[in-house]
């Protein structure tokens, strides 16, 4: 699969430059058209006697958004013609204001979605769980304190479970591990000999596609998998990370807790999930 269409969804006009610095060298290097897209939240009218005050609210706080739609819009634009990007924008009004809910229509006719982790310590967050559970697409979430350039990944891990959602995932991320030099097909208390699950297979399906690969079983002990999965990120140097996502059904995720959540809460390395 070769990468021709990446839609960008931007957060905030804060997050923005992060975001471009990652998204405009990786639609560059890949020769792909570029779709920003942002949201804003629509002004709720309320009903009530005093009419003139709380409609003059309501319209300022409508040119707000308008103005904020512009900036947004002029500074990725600006951003793309100097580095010579082909760039589409997409400004939408909605309810929430929710830029990866309203990305969903966009990204279901994407090659790969982009998007900054929601950061802990920002007003302006995103249900990126939606997004990653409704679009279809593959979606590489980029660390909200990440300050590399967008340059080519030079390592690649691939969190190997044996299930459908690694099998699409590994196989969507098939163009960057192809510019990696390096991947790792990880294991985690997978038994010897399991067929699918012990990463041979999928190891030998992505070297016929020219993959440098090699397989890493790891036991996880008294450590949680998320736990050994960030463990050896850190220790292999690893810049790219590849998993399956929601497994389980996101209510057991939510109730009991799950490596999906747990990545996107605490990844330190730009992570490209599937469903």
């Amino acid at each position: 699969m070769d990468i021709r269409t990446v839609l960008a969804i931007f957060h905030s006009e804060s997050d923005t430059p992060r975001l471009l610095d990652f998204a405009l060298p990786f639609a560059g290097r890949h020769q792909a058209h570029l779709i920003g897209l942002h949201a804003e939240a629509l002004p709720v009218v309320l009903a009530t006697p005093m009419e003139g005050p709380f409609l003059a609210v309501t319209n300022d706080m409508e040119q707000e958004a308008a103005d904020r739609h512009a900036r947004l819009r002029d500074m990725v634009e600006e951003r793309a013609r100097a580095e010579g990007v082909s760039l589409e924008w997409r400004g939408f009004d909605s309810i929430s204001g929710d830029s990866a809910v309203s990305g969903i229509d966009s990204a279901r006719s994407s090659d790969i979605v982009l998007v900054l982790q929601n950061d802990p310590n920002s007003v302006a967050s995103a249900d990126l769980e939606t997004l990653l559970f409704h679009s279809g697409r593959p979606v590489l979430f980029v660390p909200y304190n990440y300050s590399g350039q967008g340059t080519p990944f030079r390592k690649a891990i691939i969190a190997w479970n044996g299930s459908k959602e690694s099998a699409r995932a590994a196989f969507d991320a098939l163009p960057l591990l192809k510019e990696a030099g390096t991947v790792e097909i990880l294991t985690i208390d997978a038994p010897e000999g399991s067929g699918g699950k012990d990463g041979t297979a999928i190891a030998t399906a992505l070297a016929r596609h020219g993959v440098d690969v090699t397989v890493v079983a790891r036991q996880s002990g008294k450590t949680a998998e998320a736990d050994a999965l960030s463990t050896t990120i850190m220790e292999s140097g690893a810049d790219l990370l590849v998993m399956g996502a929601f497994g389980r059904s996101r209510l057991a995720e939510f109730v009991f807790g799950g490596m999906t959540r747990n990545v996107l809460q605490s990844m330190t390395v730009p992570t490209l999930m599937s469903r």
